[in-house]
């Protein structure tokens, strides 16, 4: 039996989908959207956490050498839709990452409700990409860990910058 599952490329360490995929997708909801009770107090995901940001709050610099509330989430889109064109597209290109925390500075109430919506849509489609994944292998597993991980990051970055923006 060892021998067979080895040949067709499985062996007893290896999982079924649904027992990454489920509790990946509950991560991934819970960093953006939803509480789940996974890892974030409640009323704390992503979004939450931007509806409570007026566009004055998100244009202030966290710091003299930081970027604004407004710039990491033009950041976490750019990141999104970047993953998406090399999903869709196989190819990579070179990118100028520091090129959206420099031009996104102030910005008024229209701009931030839009990059707010340029977000959401950006975390669907990614979403409903990694659901419409048929075959997940290392590569995917990593790189789905990997936009989790990162978008969690900032969420924790723009937390924080609350904690000194709305002193």
């Amino acid at each position: 039996m060892r021998m067979k599952a080895q040949a067709d490329g499985m062996n007893e360490n290896n999982i079924a989908q649904q027992h990454f995929l489920n509790p990946f997708f509950a991560l991934w909801e819970e960093t953006f959207e939803s509480h789940h009770g996974i890892y974030l107090d409640a009323n704390t995901s992503l979004f939450q956490t931007l509806e409570s940001i007026n566009a004055i709050t998100a244009s202030i610099p966290v710091g003299k050498r930081c970027a604004s509330l407004a710039a990491q989430v033009a950041h976490i889109t750019f990141y999104l839709e970047v993953l998406e064109r090399i999903v869709r597209s196989k190819e990579s290109q070179k990118e100028d990452w520091g090129d959206i925390w420099r031009r996104v500075e102030q910005v008024t109430t229209e701009d931030w409700d839009r990059l707010r919506l340029q977000l959401r849509e950006a975390y669907q489609r990614c979403g409903d990409l990694f659901r419409s994944n048929p075959s997940w292998n290392e590569e995917s597993v990593g790189g789905v860990m990997a936009v989790l991980v990162h978008s969690a990051y900032h969420l924790g970055e723009i937390r924080q910058a609350l904690c000194i923006l709305e002193e």
